[in-house]
């Protein structure tokens, strides 16, 4: 099997609104706005901060975007990470996490930050396996209010 993460580009905004839809579909709550990604919005995510596309025998199958907190640039938020449905089960969302964790060391980024879907709770294992904390403190700048809010967590990134 031949996995590849790579950096995404502008021209990628359509791509991962595809993927993100597809990636959301019967396995998050149909209110989440990830149901309605556009690629307007996925530009914009781009030229605020980054993501990453996951390729399995050079076929797009994942995706995974940050941007930084207006109010503290060295934060990142990660933002949409989502695996096709019938690539599932493998671990695969595990090589997009950890490449935006070497991105955001590479940039010198101090804290990852990331929410948690109420609908989505056996998700805080495996962020936890890659340092990721439990942040009740902290809200998720992109809640969505027809929702319950997502569980902050958050990685300290030391250098």
């Amino acid at each position: 099997m031949n996995v590849v993460v790579r950096e995404a580009t502008l021209d990628d905004a359509q791509l991962i609104a595809d993927l993100t839809r597809a990636a959301w579909a019967g396995k998050v709550a149909v209110t989440s706005s990830g149901h309605r990604e556009t690629a307007v919005r996925v530009r914009q995510d781009l030229q605020d901060g980054g993501a990453f596309i996951l390729l399995r025998e050079d076929k797009p199958i994942g995706s995974v975007r940050w941007v930084p907190l207006d109010s503290e640039p060295d934060v990142w938020e990660i933002r949409r990470m989502g695996v096709l449905p019938q690539f599932r089960g493998e671990h695969l969302s595990q090589h997009l996490l950890e490449a935006v964790i070497h991105q955001a060391r590479a940039a010198d980024v101090t804290e990852l930050r990331l929410g948690v879907r109420a609908d989505q709770e056996r998700l805080l294992d495996l962020y936890a396996a890659f340092g990721f904390e439990l942040a009740p403190e902290l809200e998720y700048s992109h809640a969505n209010p027809l929702e319950p809010s997502p569980t902050v967590m958050r990685c300290l990134l030391g250098h």
